[in-house]
């Protein structure tokens, strides 16, 4: 049986020691002391390893289950959820006056983080929820808030979000979804999406279903898509639930991983929607769901490999195999523990090195969001807009092959359902494709997030890293060890840039063919970034007399690591890059 610890420690040296969160100038950040957000996290991480952990293979061994359209979750789940919103940690983020607590995005970030880790399919239910939240903060009427933020801050309601059709996926525009418009103001809307999480449950006594659907006589494509909020149950005047919407479960999906959550078919048959946004805008509306879902989908990335790697780690530390070629480590045993092995090092290095980067690279993004809502700032909201292709895919990318290193860690045992290994692994490979393929991730960081603004917002994070370089610079040791790697691998960046520019044009083929390195490539630079901060975050703590020694000597270590054997890997990005699309598409479709 796996176990779980929650990283509450790594976690709020993210928070204060690189992001400083608590001196930044954004609302509500000067009240994020050590003390609060330590208080926070320790209590989801209680949440985490208690309640919900304990739950992750059972849900993976009995799955969601269909009887005559009612779908029964997991033992346990309905508690769990209860006591997840008992707890209020349903709307941490959410404006008071609709039920939340008024948090920064932050701290909505930083507490789920653990409860993914400990219970991946269980933590969905609650995410599609708060993303659906988001949608109709964002865009819905002041009555449609007060009818529906409340009571899914409470968790008493749930929510969804339905895009993706039989025959139509990453292109909606295809979709065949019919909005009537009807005499009273509301819409009926018929038609099947498919692959909706927790799309049919009783964990609630209402689901909201946020769904995309086209008015007849609107524009061809995506420009004639409306967005429409469509309850399981009907809202009377007075707030309680009335008649049953036409709205069923027409089946669930036999997967691979996440067996815990409800991923249903979900048929309308002229079910009564409203109009959310304006018409014909369905799709900004649904991006601003979808945008919070990509950051919180490369985070389930990382998360899992966080679990993934504390599992291995201590299969590492026990199991007895071989000896130290450099001499005998453990002489009252029949062989040393396998974590003296060089081999068994540098996976687990690799593991440590992503997980922890990738941290603070979720963290910095969504302080990024908080500075964009909270202070109207038109250029964070840019940077977290290029960046987020690149943190769903190459956090996924990597989160996923971090869980079958840790797999690996374990020989035959990580092939076992005993260990739970195999579980992690099975879970983290949907997050490389849901919301947005990371192929398609990549295709659009390369065809519009590089020229958002006209370039100015790569410019911008080019710049980004050149003045740190320059504002770090003196520390000899720092230097060579951090900045002169993260400027390598700026360097090649801004290469495979040139190359787009000097290329793309000739042939788009040539910028797309390259697109899947550009994203890794930018992955590596983001998290070089961070592990240089990291760095020198540490080296501070020590100069200052921080007398956590061990703590800020493993992470400038662990900095290191990454900077030396990870981050080089850009040059072999850059010559793939730089090859072009020929060879690529040098196959006729016929000759594969």
């Amino acid at each position: 049986m796996p176990t779980f610890t929650a990283p509450t420690k790594d976690q709020q040296f993210v928070l204060h020691n690189v992001l400083k969160i608590s001196e930044q100038d954004i609302p509500g950040f000067a009240d994020l002391d050590r003390d609060f957000t330590d208080a926070v996290l320790t209590e989801a991480g209680k949440l985490a390893a208690e309640v919900l952990a304990p739950l992750n293979t059972v849900g993976d061994k009995q799955g969601c289950t269909l009887e005559n359209g009612v779908v029964r979750v997991p033992d346990g789940f309905k508690e769990a959820y209860d006591q997840m919103a008992e707890g209020g940690w349903m709307a941490m983020d959410m404006p008071e006056e609709y039920g939340g607590q008024g948090l920064p995005y932050i701290m909505h970030t930083a507490a789920m983080e653990p409860m993914v880790s400990a219970n991946m399919a269980f933590n969905m239910y609650p995410g599609l929820t708060h993303g659906n939240m988001a949608a109709i903060l964002a865009h819905g009427t002041e009555e449609q808030k007060q009818t529906y933020l409340p009571k899914m801050a409470t968790g008493e309601w749930s929510g969804t979000m339905n895009l993706t059709e039989p025959h139509c996926g990453t292109d909606l525009g295809l979709m065949r979804t019919k909005a009537e418009p009807q005499d009273d103001g509301t819409y009926k809307i018929s038609g099947q999406k498919i692959w909706i999480s927790a799309g049919e449950h009783e964990m609630s006594e209402n689901i909201i279903h946020l769904v995309l659907a086209k008015i007849p006589g609107g524009p061809d494509g995506v420009k004639g898509i409306s967005l429409f909020i469509v309850p399981k149950f009907l809202i009377n005047e007075d707030g309680s639930l009335g008649a049953r919407n036409s709205v069923s479960c027409g089946g669930l999906e036999e997967k691979m991983g996440i067996h815990g959550n409800s991923t249903c078919v979900i048929n309308h048959d002229e079910s009564i929607g409203y109009l959310i946004g304006d018409m014909h805008k369905g799709m900004r509306a649904m991006f601003t769901m979808m945008n919070e879902a990509r950051l919180g989908v490369g985070l389930q990335g990382y998360a899992q490999g966080e679990v993934a790697y504390q599992n291995a780690l201590g299969f590492a530390r026990d199991r007895l195999q071989g000896r130290d070629v450099t001499g005998v480590k453990n002489p009252e045993g029949p062989a040393d523990p396998i974590i003296v092995h060089p081999d068994v090092r540098r996976n687990l290095m690799d593991q440590k090195a992503f997980v922890e980067g990738a941290r603070a690279l979720t963290y910095w993004g969504a302080v990024m969001i908080d500075r964009a809502h909270k202070n109207e700032d038109a250029d964070a909201d840019a940077m977290i807009s290029l960046l987020t292709p690149v943190v769903k895919g190459f956090l996924t990318d990597k989160g996923f092959e971090t869980c079958v290193l840790a797999q690996q860690t374990l020989g035959g045992s990580g092939f076992t359902q005993e260990w739970g290994l195999e579980q992690f692994v099975r879970d983290a490979r949907i997050t490389m494709i849901y919301e947005g393929t990371n192929g398609v991730q990549s295709l659009d960081l390369v065809g519009r997030k590089l020229g958002l603004n006209g370039g100015k917002t790569i410019m911008g994070f080019f710049e980004m890293i050149k003045g740190y370089i320059a504002e770090n610079k003196g520390d000899e040791a720092f230097e060579r060890d951090f900045l002169e790697p993260l400027k390598a691998a700026s360097k090649d960046l801004q290469a495979a840039g040139m190359y787009f520019m000097q290329n793309g044009m000739k042939n788009p083929n040539n910028a797309l063919a390259g697109s899947y390195d550009f994203m890794h490539m930018m992955g590596h630079v983001c998290l070089g970034l961070m592990w240089a901060k990291m760095g020198k975050a540490s080296m501070d703590a020590l100069a200052a007399g921080d007398t956590d020694t061990d703590f800020h000597e493993t992470k400038i270590a662990t900095g290191r690591y990454y900077m030396a054997r990870q981050l080089p890997i850009t040059a072999t990005h850059l010559a793939r890059i730089n090859s072009g699309a020929d060879t690529v598409m040098a196959l006729d479709a016929a000759n594969f």
